[in-house]
């Protein structure tokens, strides 16, 4: 990676957030999927942006995470890298795309490095992708874990739902510390008790990125649609939205469509004049009269 000009911010590295841990700093990631929300997100002070697999239910419509493919995000990753400057950017991998074991995983994995350009991966799972994880990270490749409730189980799961209660408190334990010894850099810990995620969170050397699992964590992830109110009808518990894009966006939309049925949009500002423009700078010259020719009445 070309190193950053005066004008151009320095790009977050992993080491830097791990770096922000010792230091009790905090800090914020968001989803993005497009260049737009990836520039404004990037210039907002928003370290790290995920193009997850919630591209599946938040963008292309589908029901959940599962139906997505890697050729369909591939192409979302590279428009939030090429937009940024400044955040670390994380793809998930998508389900069916690393299950099988380390050898594919590590080469859905370096199609994201090479094609997607991003700064790293996520996958989901514990103790179960540990292996998975050490082959990605030993080629080099930055690994967020993410546990708890993990959506691409959800079938499994049983739904949506709190993971960590009572007996299954070890599991999260065990999967925690699988993450972590396989070589990933970070952990998102998805609907989680909060007191289970302070005892993760102080055990372990790798930043946390709770999503519903309290306030102890490192830092804190959302779906961008969820905590700005693009995203409509249920909310999770854990999410808290800081706009109303829905309601911006609609009137917005129901303003346009009034102006043209009402022929007030376009207005004369926004046509174009037929007269010939000249160039920046360059004055027309006034047009050359001819002399009168002997015996010619002007």
């Amino acid at each position: 990676m070309a190193e950053p000009t005066p004008q151009q911010p320095k790009r977050i590295r992993t080491l830097d957030l791990q770096a922000a841990k010792r230091r009790g700093e905090r800090w914020a990631m968001l989803t993005s999927y497009d260049q737009y929300t990836a520039a404004l997100f990037d210039a907002a002070g928003v370290k790290a942006l995920l193009v997850g697999d919630s591209a599946a239910n938040n963008v292309l419509g589908y029901e959940s995470t599962l139906p997505i493919t890697v050729d369909e995000l591939i192409p979302l990753a590279r428009s939030v890298v090429g937009a940024t400057q400044r955040a670390f950017v994380v793809a998930d991998l998508p389900f069916g795309s690393y299950e099988e074991g380390p050898t594919q995983a590590l080469r859905t994995a370096v199609r994201f490095m090479k094609e997607a350009r991003v700064h790293g991966v996520k996958l989901e799972g514990g103790v179960r992708v540990a292996d998975q994880i050490h082959a990605i990270t030993q080629a080099g490749i930055p690994v967020m874990g993410h546990i708890g409730f993990t959506p691409q189980s959800e079938h499994a799961l049983g739904g949506y739902k709190v993971q960590g209660r009572g007996s299954d408190r070890d599991k999260i334990m065990a999967d925690a510390k699988a993450v972590a010894e396989a070589g990933a850099f970070a952990l998102v810990l998805e609907m989680v008790p909060g007191a289970v995620t302070k005892v993760i969170t102080s055990e372990l050397h790798i930043p946390t990125v709770g999503i519903g699992a309290g306030p102890d964590c490192d830092a804190q992830v959302l779906v961008w649609q969820d905590a700005l109110g693009l995203r409509t009808g249920y909310l999770p518990r854990f999410v808290k939205q800081y706009a109303n894009l829905a309601e911006v966006i609609g009137e917005a939309a129901a303003t346009y469509v009034a102006e043209v049925e009402a022929g007030t949009f376009p207005a004369e500002q926004h046509t174009f004049s037929a007269e010939v423009p000249h160039p920046p700078g360059q004055v027309p010259h006034p047009p050359t009269v001819q002399p009168p020719r002997p015996g010619e009445r002007r």
